[in-house]
């Protein structure tokens, strides 16, 4: 429950039960240290005390008892007995000792009253009467004999009353001291809280209106640590779903487009012959023909670039040669071409191994040359050619007039994407097919680039993996 309750808080009261259980710790544990160490280095030095002020008085006890010869002088006589507990006096040159008033450590800390005189026979004399087992005992000797025993009860734990004063004073401290730490946590859990939450929030505010379609909302980054990392992302994030949703409206609205157009011809030419204002002859079949065929290709466009970005493409490879296609291709395009008044050369090598789909490989060489010829001007030309460089096969295609502006030179290969939007069905496609041929390359391991063609046109270079002749062996 506790656990539950924990993680449903928010991020204030969450850092304030870390800081206050924090500050418990570290005053269970001062506690505990203090304990230890009064108990282990005060009692310590206490009894260290004690047995330096016992190794005092032996000396004068055994005086004392070399002049009354006995120790009833002193039994029953505490008077007597402090007296000879008081420690002595060394004059300033060192010449005479005396006992005296002075009082030491070892009177303040009460030693005195722990101390015991026993006889010879170990009896109580005078002094601390519960002299137990774990007494330190120190002889007293006259002419080598023993003729009693000084007992010290060491200190064992706080039973005076002073020390549980100071126990107490100890323990009313600690209590000051972890409520103005408690206080101090609110204090600093509220500053520290208001930094974190407020550009939270404002990061949840603008997820909740950016979860509801407003993409052109943006957060204020205000710092560099991760809050502001945070801001920064989400702001990219709100750009790449604005672009996004942009191009899903153009794409939309394109296809509605070229689907439209071919569709509106059908239908007026069918119109037409349901009124007899055409005939169904051969022109008007062909006519026909060539829009369904137009949409025909559209929609394989379409449905080929989806499954591209869905990544399920399929692709067939194979060890082939990429010489032979682009021979069959550039004489299917040949007559094409001439219709056109326009040149077709290819300068290519006598074989170009590569590991590849031929299907796909032919649809990016026939969209290529199908580009260069809906795009060039009519008496103009088209050149081929191909090399192998760094293990790779370079092939470029290079056209005439007209060129492409070098601001959009990066747009060529997005969907639907055509330099001038006024070119009209008869010369230019939909702005697929370099779409596609990117996509066809992308899944063969190379790369398709444009640039500003010599010819004064465009140039478009494809690079693709070539298979060495040792790789085929060992296959």
């Amino acid at each position: 429950m506790s656990d539950r309750f924990f993680y449903r808080a928010n991020i204030r009261l969450k850092l304030f039960y870390a800081m206050l259980a924090l500050i418990v710790a570290l005053i269970a544990a001062i506690n505990g240290a203090g304990h230890y160490i009064f108990n282990r280095d005060f009692l310590g030095y206490l009894n260290e005390q004690a047995q330096q002020r016992m190794e005092d008085m032996v000396p004068r006890l055994e005086q004392a008892y070399r002049e009354h010869g006995s120790w009833d002088f002193i039994r029953d006589n505490p008077r007597a007995w402090f007296e000879l507990m008081k420690p002595a006096i060394v004059e300033h040159n060192g010449a005479a000792r005396s006992a005296g008033p002075t009082f030491t450590a070892s009177d303040l800390t009460g030693a005195t009253l722990r101390f015991s005189l026993l006889d010879a026979s170990r009896r109580p004399v005078i002094g601390y009467p519960n002299v137990g087992p774990d007494a330190r005992l120190r002889p007293l000797l006259q002419d080598d004999v023993i003729i009693g025993w000084v007992a010290q009860t060491p200190f064992e734990s706080v039973i005076g009353a002073l020390d549980l004063r100071f126990q107490q004073s100890q323990f009313a401290a600690q209590i000051i001291i972890a409520v103005v730490a408690v206080m101090l946590a609110a204090f600093l859990v509220v500053r520290i809280s208001g930094v974190l939450t407020r550009p939270l929030t404002r990061v949840a505010r603008a997820t909740h209106r950016l979860a509801s379609g407003d993409y052109a909302i943006r957060v204020e980054v205000e710092s560099g640590d991760e809050v502001g990392m945070l801001a920064q992302d989400f702001n990219q994030l709100a750009m790449t779903l604005e672009r996004n949703e942009k191009l899903r409206r153009e794409f939309m609205a394109d296809v509605s487009h070229e689907l439209r157009t071919p569709l509106a011809i059908l239908n007026g030419q069918l119109e037409a012959l349901e009124d007899g204002v055409l005939q169904p002859d051969a022109q008007t079949l062909r006519s026909l023909k060539s829009e369904v065929e137009h949409l025909n290709k559209l929609v394989g466009d379409l449905y080929d670039l989806s499954l591209a970005d869905a990544g399920a493409l399929t692709y067939r490879r194979a060890d082939i040669d990429l010489a032979p296609l682009l021979r069959d291709s550039a004489a299917l395009y040949s007559d094409r071409f001439s219709q056109r008044g326009m040149r077709l050369s290819c300068e290519l090598p006598a074989s170009m191994p590569v590991h590849g789909d031929a299907a796909r490989l032919q649809q990016l060489l026939s969209n290529l040359f199908e580009n260069s010829l809906r795009y060039t001007d009519a008496g103009g030309r088209l050149q081929v050619h191909a090399h192998l460089q760094q293990q790779h096969w370079h092939l470029v295609f290079d056209d005439s007039e007209p060129g492409v502006p070098p601001e959009v030179m990066a747009r060529l290969f997005e969907r639907f994407f055509r330099v001038e939007a006024s070119r009209n069905r008869a010369s230019g496609g939909a702005g697929l097919g370099l779409a596609i041929c990117r996509r066809i390359v992308d899944a063969h391991q190379g790369t398709i680039g444009a640039s500003a063609s010599p010819l004064g046109g465009l140039r478009v270079v494809v690079v693709l993996p070539a298979r060495l002749e040792d790789e085929r062996g060992s296959a």
